[in-house]
């Protein structure tokens, strides 16, 4: 969703709803919640959510152009609506001192079952270093789950895996990831990755983490760093 400086968006969604602040400057009203927003820079810079249950109305004032994420989701249950401000995300760097820093990345957690168990998502992001791997060693989870993705530079370019299958990701591309299969992810040396991660609940089914691909989890030993060339050494 994009929205023109000085433009309005107010509405009450008949799903619940939870809007990313991905660029811009906005004064935000959920509820009875409010916060005047701003994000400059996605790669450096923890979001803010503005996230509601069905039929709470949302105003959205940009005092700049401003750009969203939106993801809804049908889900009977209320919920205080609440708006996360970059503080309130929980952020972590993954894989730090494994297999050469090869999947070195930072992952932040927005909102899970923890700090909303009403929602019927959970949101968060990914900055992916450069030529680097994330989502590894490969995992899966039998919920399904959508990635979003954005770039450093126009031209850059990943590959996300889906199993056996292998996509070639750019800006603005989303990819909707299946219940059960694995789902690794590299980005092309030079270029910095950016995706949000959202996944849904299934009913008596949440979201509570993931299951590794055995063949590969000796990795998360921390024991062997992987094979270099002597040359290189």
């Amino acid at each position: 969703v994009r929205q023109r400086a000085g433009e309005v968006i107010e509405q009450s969604d008949a799903k619940e709803c939870a809007w990313l602040l991905v660029d811009g400057r906005v004064h935000a009203t959920a509820g009875e919640a409010r916060a005047q927003l701003s994000r400059a820079s996605l790669f450096d810079e923890r979001p803010s959510v503005v996230h509601v249950c069905a039929h709470t109305p949302v105003r959205l004032a940009a005092d700049s152009d401003v750009e969203w994420l939106l993801v809804r989701a049908t889900n009977p249950k209320s919920f205080a609506p609440r708006v996360f401000l970059p503080a309130d995300t929980k952020s972590e760097p993954r894989g730090r001192g494994l297999v050469q820093d090869a999947m070195l990345r930072i992952v932040r957690l927005v909102f899970d079952l923890d700090n909303r168990p009403d929602s019927q998502l959970v949101v968060g992001e990914v900055v992916h270093l450069a030529g680097r791997w994330s989502s590894y060693p490969p995992h899966h989870h039998g919920q399904p789950e959508l990635y979003h993705y954005r770039f450093t530079k126009p031209q850059g370019y990943g590959h996300a895996e889906l199993g056996d299958d292998v996509l070639k990701v750019r800006s603005h591309d989303t990819v909707k990831i299946v219940g059960g299969v694995d789902h690794p992810q590299v980005a092309a040396p030079g270029y910095g990755m950016y995706y949000a991660w959202i996944v849904r609940h299934l009913p008596n089914d949440p979201y509570r983490g993931f299951t590794f691909a055995p063949e590969h989890a000796w990795i998360l030993e921390g024991k062997d760093a992987g094979w270099a060339p002597k040359e290189l050494l």
